[in-house]
């Protein structure tokens, strides 16, 4: 019996909503990295080296780079540290790493800026704390000299506030306004209120001293996921500042990428955010780059950007005994993300392109048609032959010991003739 479709509602597609902050520009030369607006989410990235270790720093931007932060920031805390940042510019120069540097400064960032003029020059953006600038009097100075800073070099500048750092002065006023409402807010929402509050005030003040709306970002970091939420929603409906999101200290491996990935995502998909950043604590041995590879791949699973072809794998059961597609899918896995910094430039629009490595019959033929190149394994008990779908069709079986390099060459005849330069 055919289905009525009368009797059906149409299901809308699910998308990210429009964003709806400003445009601001983070430049190094002739690379102008657009944040907000109708720019796509940026990628951000931290060195955890020494700064005063320059070419140690310079190599570690370079891998940031490589994996695809679009800005790097790098701790600027000490005078050693200030004196190495042109250096550690001009090394990147020379490897042709044209990534715009974000210079983190905290308590003396007043007196950095304002003493090492080249260091002032050779950073794209500036990174303030509110919470870090000073104390009474000497708050709204010693900010002011960093905003002059900014204003003379023509920088971006993100005003970051967090809940680890937050100026206490204003945490206090809040708290004793509460206690004289009628009905006072728990302390959660104090805290939300100080965040939000000190970022929206101290880009207003930067403002009024004279810097470009459109050249500051906005973040207020806390590290948990609820939290996080809550505030961002707040601080998007009271400004139209771009926003960079994060959760701070989000923690080791799967605590850390699930946290993040969960918080970040809810936030974007609401239309919220226009850089991220995944501050995970590497685990023992694990590439500093771990955290870039997972904020591109939130950006990708929900549709805002592409960056590299995505892999559909099988995840096993009682018909895949052998390991066959998922030694498969990791070596296809390794190789595009190896591919992918010449590829992108070689062959324009493949990362965008969908591969399938299936295990057994019951869905891998239906998955690599919708791919646009797929294998489907044989499982336990079936027979000893893999067909290949291109393009919705079937293309060729492979049978034998060479599978694995037999697709991956067919893989890279396909991203060849599809994506080419003609």
């Amino acid at each position: 019996m055919e289905p009525c479709l009368s009797n059906f509602e149409s299901i809308p597609s699910a998308a990210p909503a429009a964003r709806h902050s400003r445009q601001a520009n983070v430049a190094w030369g002739s690379r102008i990295v657009t944040v907000g607006g109708n720019a796509p989410v940026r990628v951000q990235s931290m060195t955890n080296t020494d700064t005063v270790d320059a070419i140690g720093t310079a190599i570690q931007i370079k891998e940031l780079a490589l994996a695809g932060s679009e800005m790097v920031r790098i701790t600027v805390n000490t005078p050693e540290a200030a004196q190495q940042v042109p250096y550690i510019r001009e090394q990147l120069d020379r490897m042709g790493i044209d990534v715009p540097l974000v210079g983190d400064f905290h308590y003396n960032g007043h007196r950095l800026l304002t003493d090492y003029p080249d260091c002032a020059q050779a950073l794209s953006k500036y990174r303030i704390n509110p919470g870090n600038v000073g104390k009474g009097d000497k708050k709204d100075r010693q900010f002011g000299q960093m905003i002059e800073a900014a204003i003379r070099w023509n920088k971006a500048v993100r005003i970051g506030v967090n809940w680890g750092s937050l100026d206490q002065e204003l945490l206090a006023d809040l708290m004793d306004t509460n206690g004289q409402r009628t009905e006072p807010w728990d302390v959660k929402q104090v805290m939300y209120e100080a965040l939000v509050t000190s970022a929206i005030d101290s880009a207003k003040l930067a403002e009024s001293m004279g810097l470009n709306g459109n050249q500051i970002i906005l973040s207020c970091k806390v590290s948990g996921v609820q939290d996080l939420i809550s505030v961002y929603r707040g601080l998007s409906k009271r400004c139209d500042y771009a926003l960079h999101l994060g959760l701070t200290e989000a923690g080791m491996g799967t605590k850390g990428t699930v946290a993040s990935a969960t918080a970040l995502s809810i936030l974007l998909q609401e239309g919220i955010g226009d850089t991220i950043r995944v501050s995970l604590t590497p685990q023992p041995g694990e590439a500093r780059t771990q955290e870039v590879l997972i904020a591109s791949e939130i950006l990708q699973s929900i549709g805002l950007r592409s960056f590299v072809p995505s892999v559909t794998a099988c995840p096993g059961c009682g018909r895949t005994t052998s390991t066959t597609f998922q030694e498969l899918t990791k070596q296809i896995d390794d190789f595009l993300r190896e591919k992918m910094p010449v590829w992108k430039n070689q062959y324009p629009g493949v990362e965008k392109m969908k591969v399938a490595v299936m295990g057994c019959i019951v869905n891998g033929p239906g998955e690599s048609k919708h791919a646009d190149i797929g294998i489907s394994l044989p499982g336990t008990g079936e027979a000893p032959a893999a067909p290949v779908y291109i393009d919705g069709e079937k293309s060729v079986t492979l049978r034998g010991e060479g599978i694995a390099q037999e697709f991956q060459m067919i893989v890279e005849k396909y991203i060849e003739n599809r994506y080419g330069l003609k």
